[in-house]
């Protein structure tokens, strides 16, 4: 049942936030013509789908649940692009969402992404990181002294 919840979740919240919104809402006004230089939506929107699977798929294998704040995982999981960053889900979205920009080139969508990134940030400082630290104790402020927040670092 985790997996099943799990999938629901990656359709309602990353589906609406990297999905539906910006391409059902986002793309008109201006835009530039990205010709050839469209094709390098390829990557980021490889990488960030990627991403987010496998960090879902660790949420629940590994976390024993889901995501989503309602069903959040027993177990901190600090294990595959976790070891890496500690937030690789906003990083996919936000991946997601420059891919969008670099395939249409709308305008609209880049002011998007730069939005996602001030309300990820926010989100994570004031919420997700002080309840996971009340959640896990000294194992969470371990983590969050061994790993960068946003930009992973390769060791």
């Amino acid at each position: 049942m985790t997996y099943v919840k799990t999938f629901l979740f990656l359709i309602l919240a990353p589906g609406m936030v990297a999905g539906f919104i910006p391409l059902a809402w986002l793309r008109s006004g201006p835009h530039i013509e990205m010709g050839v230089v469209s094709y390098l939506a390829l990557a980021p929107w490889a990488a960030g789908g990627l991403t987010l699977l496998w960090c879902f798929w660790d949420f629940a294998q590994k976390g024993r649940g889901t995501p989503a704040p309602i069903d959040p995982p027993k177990e901190l999981v600090v294990s595959g692009l976790y070891r890496y960053v500690r937030n690789p889900m906003y990083v996919g979205i936000f991946l997601i969402v420059i891919g969008h920009f670099l395939w249409f080139g709308y305008w609209n969508l880049l002011a998007y992404a730069l939005f996602l990134l001030i309300l990820f940030h926010l989100f994570v400082t004031l919420y997700e990181e002080p309840n996971l630290r009340n959640r896990f104790g000294p194992a969470y402020a371990e983590y969050l002294g061994a790993v960068p927040r946003w930009i992973p670092r390769i060791r």
